[in-house]
């Protein structure tokens, strides 16, 4: 009698059938439909935001970048782990991109966190607002595929939220010999003027180093500068400044409200005086660009410039960062915002929370020449903002003392590549605000005529 090698279930063919099997042809599927799964997955529902139905006074996170854990993880599967990283290359602080994803896969988001804060003090921060689609993103090489380039934004910005919940302070280095055994060089008074990101970093970056008398002077009551005044509470969140200050606070950095260069008599000479040895200036650009057709032009006749308006939003809105309950710029009608920049589109989407009807955003180029990176711009557009390209502003008309109509001429672009104005061809719109945010300049008071 022969041995029975192997013998088949009485249901092999219903078991087969759940097994998969090789598709013998290509299956089509729509890129719009890969992207509302995409949104699905990725989304994380703790974050609150469920449409654009109702912006007034909504200032619930919405970046498109936020991710689960379930998103993360998948989105960190995906990773390729070049081994020339083109995303590392392309990030300014030349973060271990392929490390920390890597980590994150694995789970390890402690060390995931860790790769990132090392590297950049500022990890949280950038990974909510900085512009990747310029930078690592845009170098991705998955960049062509249906799914796109590795969501490293959302990535780090997960990581170092989980990093955030576990409340773990910051330490010096353990191989650094204690304080009072360092050199007499890692003991002189520093100074630093400004309490934003540049200060908040080079901060970090000294105490860490081993440096133990370290100042910042933030002539505000409240800290982070443009992180905390400009940037509205729905793309960055004022506990995630707080937290960046407090790990800086734990390598013993001080901070100092109320003085800055030009307040109360300090000036550079002063400081040198009062024993600082070093100095680093973080002030940044304080004062805004000002047509000269806005010239006379306040909050009351219904023009702010961007850097009155963000500062009003911002104190209504961030929880802690006023104590003077002011409530959020009351904007009604049509708002009107000049400029084609990440300020410019911050003003338009913060308009729409404040009450406006309309947000018109008008800039002199065209669609190809926005400097805004796309997912602002792609935000201002799902919120029904309305874009004007080619026209530059040339009259402000009022009614009384409120401003009713801005006058544009159209603008094109020559033979030489320069652009030009089209005094023939006049436009006017109906406006009750105008925002304008065509950049900043450098206060002429910040104290260095001083010395």
């Amino acid at each position: 009698m022969s041995r029975v090698l192997s013998f088949d279930l009485p249901d092999i063919e219903n078991l087969l059938m759940l097994n998969p099997r090789v598709k013998t042809c290509a299956s089509l599927r729509s890129t719009a439909t890969t992207k509302i799964d995409k949104a699905h997955w990725k989304r994380n529902a703790a974050k609150n935001y469920s449409s654009y139905e109702k912006l007034e006074n909504n200032f619930d996170d919405i970046k498109h970048t936020t991710l689960s854990e379930r998103g993360a993880l998948r989105e960190a599967m995906r990773c390729l782990k070049c081994a020339d990283a083109p995303c590392q290359k392309s990030c300014p602080t030349n973060l271990d991109i392929k490390s920390f994803i890597t980590s994150i896969a694995n789970k390890n988001y402690y060390g995931a966190a860790k790769s990132i804060l090392s590297d950049n003090p500022l990890g949280l921060t950038c990974g909510m607002v900085c512009p990747t689609s310029d930078l690592c993103v845009g170098g991705c090489n998955l960049h062509a595929s249906e799914e796109g380039a590795i969501n490293i934004g959302g990535l780090q910005q997960f990581a170092t939220e989980v990093f955030k919940e576990m409340k773990i302070p910051q330490v010096r280095n353990p191989s650094l010999p204690p304080p009072e055994e360092l050199p007499k060089s890692f003991h002189p008074k520093i100074a630093l003027i400004g309490c934003g990101p540049a200060s908040i970093s080079c901060a970090s970056f000294l105490a860490r180093l081993g440096y133990s008398d370290i100042t910042i002077f933030e002539k505000e009551e409240y800290i982070g500068g443009l992180s905390t005044s400009e940037i509205p509470q729905f793309r960055l969140p004022y506990d995630v400044v707080k937290f960046e200050i407090k790990l800086m606070k734990d390598l013993g950095v001080k901070i100092v409200h109320g003085k800055g260069l030009g307040i109360e008599g300090m000036t550079l000479e002063t400081l040198k005086e009062d024993g600082y040895k070093t100095v680093f200036i973080g002030i940044g650009l304080p004062e805004p660009k000002r047509d000269l057709i806005f010239e006379g032009l306040t909050v009351e006749h219904g023009f702010y410039t961007s850097k009155e308006f963000l500062p009003l939003v911002a104190k209504a809105s961030k929880t802690g960062l006023c104590a003077c309950r002011s409530g959020l710029p009351s904007l009604q009608g049509t708002v009107i915002v000049l400029g084609a920049g990440d300020t410019a589109f911050d003003c338009a989407t913060s308009a729409l929370r404040c009450g406006a009807h309309r947000v018109f955003v008008v800039f002199r180029k065209g669609f190809t020449n926005i400097r805004a990176v796309p997912e602002e711009v792609e935000l201002a557009k799902q919120e029904k903002c309305e874009f004007l390209p080619y026209m530059s502003p040339r009259r402000i008309i009022l009614k009384g003392q409120r401003i009713s109509a801005i006058e544009f001429v159209h603008t094109e672009q020559n033979d030489a590549g320069d652009w030009i104005e089209d005094e023939d061809q006049v436009i006017r719109l109906k406006a009750n605000v105008v925002i304008s945010a065509f950049g900043s300049i450098l206060s002429n008071s910040s104290g260095f005529s001083n010395g």
